[in-house]
């Protein structure tokens, strides 16, 4: 079937071709130039934070960011199931061992409750992940890691834009990781980037992504290095795209506020918003009030072309990570998982698709349920 609204695609109206240009007519293609310097500059000052380093994508500006915390074999890391695996995978690049929390109900986020139970002397880090552009709840999970001196890592890789009590989410821990793939709120094609407060980390950050090259001598690699670099292209790309995050983050609010409107009294619900934070919906999405729906809406979905993905699988259930979860059961990442899916979320969706997809979506239920009111509340029975 013919995709005709996908689930994501990137905006680039602004200045993303003139920028590119601008390399290839200069020669700075790789991982120097001036993109990269102001891109890191630029975004630092975005989400007010001191320092900003850029990184070949996502995935790497969170391995690097263990290895500038000094992660050792053997340390426990506390980290949600209920997250892309990337998060879980750096973890296990340092030979750490990842241990899995369950999520809080309403907002799908780490569980705070369960971050204390589940620290123990291993433990050496909490792992938050700002999940489908909601925030954490930085408050009770920051001072969780001072009272029992941990290190704070954000995974914001779903974040940018999103704030928590008016500060962006990366700045609270000790150090913060971005991803600017091609589906993110913003874009670099593929890239990321670590930012942190801390200068002796920074140093260490920019140290370690450029191969462990000494300061003051060429070609004199004092420590075993990474090419984590970012190229000039890349970071001029993200540059552009930095200049547009006001009305990228406009539309994509907009389109919630949409989604939420046409898809009133069905037995679902939109990811809400919590007190506090500035969702930045990086994906729309729903949560089925019946898990044997799910499979079935998307393939009628798919029919008409209109793309979805599931909400990720819980880590812990995946067979890599078998031995480490020992058959735990995290019920509540578990259920949502079980019952959700994104919607097209892109920022250039028109009000009009937005219709269009939820028309679909009513008339699955339409056709398959019928619907009473009990107490000011829909539900639903099967016809």
């Amino acid at each position: 079937m013919r995709i005709k609204i996908p689930v994501y695609q990137p905006a680039l109206h602004g200045n993303e071709e003139k920028y590119i240009l601008e390399c290839l007519r200069t020669n700075w293609i790789s991982s120097k130039g001036s993109f990269i310097n102001e891109f890191e500059r630029k975004f630092a000052e975005y989400i007010q934070v001191n320092y900003a380093t850029t990184t070949a994508n996502g995935t790497v500006a969170l391995h690097l960011a263990l290895l500038a915390l000094n992660i050792q074999p053997g340390d426990e890391i506390i980290v949600p199931t209920f997250t892309y695996v990337a998060s879980v995978n750096a973890i296990a690049y340092m030979q750490a061992t990842p241990v899995f929390v369950d999520s809080e109900k309403r907002y799908w986020q780490i569980d705070s409750t369960d971050v204390l139970k589940k620290i123990t002397p291993k433990t050496k880090a909490i792992m938050v992940v700002h999940l489908y552009g909601h925030s954490c709840d930085m408050d009770a999970l920051k001072q969780i890691a001072l009272d029992k001196g941990l290190y704070l890592i954000e995974d914001c890789a779903e974040a940018t834009g999103t704030l928590f009590n008016g500060k962006h989410v990366g700045t609270f821990g000790d150090i913060g990781a971005f991803s600017f793939y091609g589906n993110k709120t913003i874009t670099t094609g593929e890239g990321g980037m670590v930012v942190t407060n801390n200068v002796k980390i920074f140093d260490r950050l920019q140290h370690l992504k450029a191969q462990g090259l000494a300061r003051g001598r060429e070609y004199w690699h004092d420590i075993i290095g990474y090419n984590y670099r970012m190229t000039n292209l890349c970071a001029a790309i993200g540059l552009a795209q930095l200049e547009q995050i006001d009305v990228i983050l406009k539309k994509k609010r907009q389109l919630a506020q949409w989604y939420r409107v046409e898809l009133e009294g069905l037995p679902l619900g939109v990811h809400e918003e919590c007190c506090g934070v500035r969702h930045s919906y990086w994906m729309i999405s729903i949560l089925l009030d019946n898990a044997e729906h799910r499979d079935a809406l998307r393939a009628v979905l798919t029919q008409e072309g209109i793309e979805t993905r599931p909400l990720f699988y819980p880590v812990h259930t995946m067979p890599i990570y078998e031995k480490i979860s020992c058959d735990i059961k995290l019920p509540i990442a578990e259920d949502l998982s079980s019952r959700g899916f994104n919607l097209p979320s892109w920022p250039d969706l028109s009000q009009a698709q937005v219709a269009f997809i939820c028309s679909h979506i009513k008339n699955y239920f339409s056709s398959s349920l019928q619907y009473k009111t009990i107490n000011n509340k829909t539900v639903c029975t099967r016809v």
